[in-house]
C-alpha cells in the first residue's frame, strides 16, 4: 500500500498493548526512562516499547462508522458470504472452518483506522523518535547478536545489513512489539467495513492461503490492528510474494522469536524491488547560495558530480562520489536539512512511502553503522498543519489558479508543485514547503 505524503509533514498512529491494556499512542518526542545496555543487550526507552514508528496515512474519506451492537449480525451474515467467496477462491473449507469459528467483529480496530488522519507530525519530530539514542543502541546491540545472521542474509541478497536491521528496529523495535491483534479478525473486521472493503478482502484472502500453507496457525498469526504481521511487519499479499524460508525448516515463520526468517524476508523484499548493492540511500548535502530551488524535485536527476558543479556538496564540504543519479530533496524547505537522493530512496518507498519513514530508515541504518546525525538544523519553531488545514490549503492554491489536482490533505507531489508554482508567482523561495506561513498568506 503506497501513499504519497510530504516528508515534513506526515500522519501517525499506532496502538500497542501494553500490560494487558489498550493504548493508542503516536510517537509524539517525550522523556525516555535513562537506560543502561550490555553488550548485545537490547534494552528498551518506554516510547521503543509502546510503539512501532511505522508511519502510516489513510484516505480522509468518512464513512460512518457502524457500532459493534448494531454490526454483530450483519458482520455474521457478511462472514457466510465471504466463507463461499474464498472457497471460490480455493481456500480450504478446514481452514475456514478453524480460522473464522467464532470470529467476532472488533470495532476498536475500525476506530483505530477513522482516527489516523487527524495525528500529524513534523518530520524533524519524527526523527526524534525513529532514530533516536535509544533507538541507535538498541540497533548497534541487535546488530551485534544477530550479526552471522544478518552477514549471511546481506550475502545473499544484497541488502546492507544495517539497512535491515534500520527496517526491523522502526517495524518492531527490533522485535520487541510485533504485535498482538489476531490478523484474521482484524483483516475480517476491515473487510466487511464498508471504506477499503477490496483492498482488506484481498488481505484476508492472502492469510488464509497463509494458513493453508501450514506456515502458521490462526492462534500464532498476529500482529497489528491493521493487519501486518511480525517482525519487520508484512502485510499478507506481501508474505505470499517476498516471504523466504531462511532457516531451511520448511516454513517462512516471521511471527517466532527467532527473527531470522523475517529478516531474510526482509532483505528477499527490497531486493526484489530492485536494492542496489554499495548505493546509498541517500547522502544530507549542503545547497549553496543562489541554489535554484525549482531544481529540488525527484523528476529531475544528474549525477552527484554534475550537482557538484551547481556547488551541490556533501556536509564535508566535498563532492558525493558518483554513486549514480540522484535527485534533491527538501523534506523541510529551504530551512531544513537537504539530501541528495538516490535510487535505494524509491525502493525504500515500496516498503512505506512516507518521505519521513524512507529518511527514517535509512538515517537510523546510518547511524547503526556509526555515521554521525543529521548536522543541519530543523525550523522546530514550525508546526505541522492539521488535516483541515492541508486540505484548506490545496483548496486554496487550487482556486488561486494553481491546481492540486487533488483536495485530500495529503501533501505529496501534485501539491508540493502548485506550491512551488505558487512561489515562483509570488516571488518567494520555491522551495514547495507547506506551511503554517504560505496557508496564511493565502488566505
Amino acid at each position: 500500500m503506497r501513499t504519497c505524503v510530504s516528508g515534513a509533514v506526515l500522519a501517525v498512529i499506532w496502538a500497542t498493548n501494553v500490560s494487558g491494556g489498550t493504548v493508542n499512542q503516536t510517537i509524539r518526542p517525550q522523556e525516555r526512562p535513562q537506560t543502561q545496555a550490555g553488550q548485545g543487550k537490547i534494552v528498551l526507552a518506554a516510547a521503543e516499547i509502546t510503539s512501532s514508528v511505522r508511519p502510516v496515512l489513510r484516505p480522509a474519506r468518512e464513512v460512518q462508522q457502524v457500532t459493534a451492537s448494531s454490526s454483530n449480525a450483519r458482520f455474521e451474515a457478511w462472514v457466510g458470504a465471504f466463507k463461499r467467496r474464498a472457497l471460490e477462491q480455493g481456500i480450504s473449507s478446514a481452514t475456514l472452518d478453524a480460522a473464522l469459528r467464532g470470529v467476532t467483529y472488533d470495532p476498536k480496530v475500525v476506530k483505530r483506522d477513522r482516527n489516523q488522519s487527524e495525528f500529524t507530525k513534523t518530520i524533524w519530530d519524527y526523527l526524534d523518535s525513529a532514530v533516536s539514542d535509544a533507538r541507535i543502541r538498541n540497533g548497534k546491540a541487535a546488530l551485534a547478536k544477530h550479526r552471522k545472521t544478518l552477514e549471511k542474509i546481506e550475502a545473499k541478497y544484497g541488502v546492507e545489513k544495517e539497512i535491515v536491521a534500520a527496517i526491523w528496529g522502526l517495524e518492531s523495535a527490533y522485535g520487541t512489539f510485533r504485535g498482538s491483534d489476531s490478523t484474521i479478525r482484524s483483516l475480517a473486521t476491515l473487510a466487511f467495513d464498508a471504506r477499503r472493503s477490496t483492498f482488506f478482502e484481498e488481505q484476508l484472502i492472502a492469510a488464509l492461503r497463509i494458513l493453508d500453507a501450514g506456515d502458521v496457525s490462526a492462534s500464532n498469526m498476529q500482529g497489528s490492528w491493521a493487519g501486518a504481521m511480525g517482525h519487520t511487519q508484512f502485510m499478507p499479499t506481501s508474505y505470499l510474494d517476498h516471504a523466504v524460508d531462511f532457516t531451511g525448516d520448511g516454513k517462512r515463520d516471521i511471527w517466532s522469536d527467532d527473527p531470522t526468517d523475517a529478516l531474510a524476508s526482509t532483505a528477499a523484499y527490497l531486493a526484489g524491488f530492485g536494492w542496489t548493492s554499495g548505493l546509498p540511500w541517500g547522502v544530507e548535502v549542503l545547497l549553496p547560495e543562489g541554489f535554484d530551488y525549482s531544481n529540488a524535485k525527484r523528476e529531475l536527476t544528474k549525477k552527484p558530480s554534475d550537482w557538484a558543479r551547481l556547488g551541490v556538496v556533501g556536509v564535508d564540504g566535498r563532492p558525493v562520489s558518483d554513486h549514480g543519479l540522484a535527485s534533491i530533496l527538501l523534506p523541510a524547505g529551504g530551512q531544513g536539512a537537504a539530501f541528495m537522493i538516490f535510487d535505494n530512496f524509491e525502493v525504500l518507498e515500496r516498503y512505506n512511502t512516507a518521505d519521513a519513514y524512507v529518511i527514517g530508515v535509512g538515517h537510523l541504518a546510518d547511524r547503526i553503522g556509526g555515521a554521525g546525525p543529521i548536522r543541519a538544523e530543523w525550523p522546530r519553531g514550525d508546526r505541522a498543519l492539521s488535516f483541515a488545514e492541508r486540505k484548506e490549503l490545496q483548496q486554496r492554491l487550487t482556486q488561486a489558479g494553481f491546481d492540486t489536482q487533488k483536495i485530500d490533505g495529503r501533501i505529496g507531489p501534485l501539491t508540493i508543485n502548485a506550491v512551488r508554482a505558487y512561489q515562483l508567482a509570488e516571488g518567494l523561495l520555491p522551495d514547495g514547503y507547506a506551511s503554517l506561513r504560505l496557508l496564511e498568506r493565502l488566505r
